[in-house]
């Protein structure tokens, strides 16, 4: 198996690589044979800092005029299957595949996924400690989310507390107000917020240990639209709902259908436009994915977000998102700022 810098290899080898045009990869050559880890000559002092060599990996460094392709073929068999990360730079792989021409490739995510996926009770605490630190972030929303300040500059407020909570980076920020919020994915804008406006706040980072945060929630700026308050009823009661349904054994795809049928019977079926949730872990998006179709079993150590939302094109949006985690006990939040909405 090959794997370059990224969470897997964060999540293997403790190494938090840089992904560079200078080739880093971890090389897994089987049960019974010591990992390697090839890196660039100036990365070795990194590498070996990461703690890699206590874990039992070789380190394997290149000079600038060496090809690293070869070093790698050369530790291979010239045969077989070889393990793909899932990430890996389509020209990487074309260059391994010049230097190993006999062998076939398959995709590492489906070794990696099934590690990954079921977290260990170490990092369920990451993961709850990451859920804190953004919770402390919500709370303090009020200080910047005034009217006639713009969503960028609410965004670099909120992006110094993602820090000054305890993230090492801050991975996201979403302030999407008014019509803006019709859209899941703004991010900011130099539009002025307004009195009346609701506006999304969608936000996450990485902690030291490597785990990521990301909650949302909706505001109001003063009233709120009847109309919207009451879709916005529905969609706590769809959060709800797929809270419940969240059990050990259930299938991914029966807590969207919790979470969509809700949405459904309100009228807002057409405008829930994305899946109920993803798993999160040492990446803010990775297995499970809690979307229809998906018939993998809910199983103790699996992490992931419940964040039913609707978006009317022109006039509005809201989301509600909170991180779970599965425990012997069942689903427990990791967030836990108010799900109602709340009007500053």
């Amino acid at each position: 198996m090959l794997l370059i810098p990224g969470a897997s290899m964060r999540y293997l080898a403790g190494y938090d690589a840089l992904l560079l045009e200078r080739l880093t990869c971890l090389v897994v050559l089987g049960d019974d044979v010591a990992p390697v880890l090839v890196v660039p000559a100036l990365e070795r002092p990194a590498a070996v800092a990461s703690g890699v060599v206590d874990l039992g990996v070789d380190i394997m460094d290149w000079q600038e005029t060496d090809d690293p392709y070869a070093l790698i073929a050369q530790l291979l068999p010239a045969s077989g299957v070889i393990a793909i990360d899932n990430h890996m730079w389509a020209e990487t792989l074309m260059r391994l595949t010049a230097a190993m021409p006999e062998v076939n490739h398959t995709l590492a995510g489906s070794i990696i996924d099934e590690l990954r996926v079921r977290k260990s009770v170490g990092e369920l605490d990451a993961l709850r400690d990451a859920g804190a630190a953004i919770d402390r972030v919500h709370a303090r929303m009020s200080t910047w989310l005034t009217v006639g300040r713009t969503e960028r500059e609410v965004g670099r407020d909120i992006a110094a507390a993602i820090i000054e909570e305890g993230h090492v980076s801050v991975d996201f920020v979403i302030v999407a107000s008014g019509p803006n919020g019709a859209s899941p994915h703004h991010e900011v804008s130099d539009r002025i917020i307004e009195a009346g406006d609701v506006v999304v706040v969608d936000i996450g980072g990485t902690t030291p240990l490597g785990y990521c945060s990301d909650s949302t929630r909706t505001y109001a700026m003063g009233s709120v639209d009847p109309d919207f308050a009451r879709s916005y009823t529905a969609l706590v009661a769809s959060q709800e709902a797929a809270f419940q349904a969240a059990i050990i054994g259930a299938t991914a795809e029966s807590i969207d259908e919790a979470a969509r049928s809700v949405l459904t019977a309100a009228g807002l079926g057409e405008v829930f436009i994305h899946r109920t949730g993803h798993g999160i872990g040492m990446s803010t998006h990775e297995e499970p994915y809690i979307v229809s179709g998906n018939r993998t079993p809910i199983q103790p150590g699996m992490a992931f977000s419940i964040e039913p939302g609707f978006y009317v094109e022109g006039q509005w949006g809201a989301r509600l998102e909170d991180i779970v985690i599965m425990t012997q006990q069942g689903c427990e939040r990791v967030n836990h700022r108010p799900r109602e909405l709340v009007i500053l």
